[in-house]
C-alpha cells in the first residue's frame, strides 16, 4: 500500500454503518486533533444521501454520477476526483457496474 493510500493516526469505529440493505458500508475514523471522516463503499445502486454537515467525498477507486438536491443536471467523478456537499441538503448518487470506494471529510 503506498503511503498516500494510509491515513494515519485514527481511531476506527470496529462496527459498520450499513445503509440502503447493504448497499453502502461504512466506518467512522476520528483524527488525533478531533476531525472525522468515514470510509466506505457503494456497490451499484442509485442512492439519495442528507447531510448534516458539509463535506467532500473523495473518490478512491471506481467512478459514480451525482446530482446534487434540487438540480437536474448529473456530474461523473472517478478515482482521484472529488466533490462537495453543502450541510443541511442532500444528493443523489449513482454507481454502475463496478463498486465506488471513497472518503469521506466531514466540516
Amino acid at each position: 500500500m503506498t503511503e498516500k493510500a494510509l491515513i494515519d493516526g485514527v481511531s476506527v469505529a470496529k462496527e459498520a454503518n450499513v445503509y440502503f440493505g447493504g448497499k453502502c458500508v461504512s466506518h467512522n475514523l476520528t483524527l488525533p486533533d478531533g476531525s472525522r471522516k468515514s470510509v466506505g463503499v457503494i456497490l451499484p445502486a442509485t442512492l439519495t444521501f442528507n447531510t448534516g454537515a458539509p463535506e467532500v467525498m473523495e473518490i478512491v477507486a471506481g467512478a459514480c454520477s451525482v446530482r446534487m438536491g434540487g438540480e437536474a443536471e448529473w456530474r461523473n467523478f472517478e478515482a482521484g476526483q472529488t466533490f462537495s456537499v453543502a450541510a443541511s441538503s442532500s444528493f443523489d448518487i449513482q454507481v454502475v457496474g463496478t463498486p465506488m470506494h471513497y472518503v469521506c471529510h466531514f466540516g
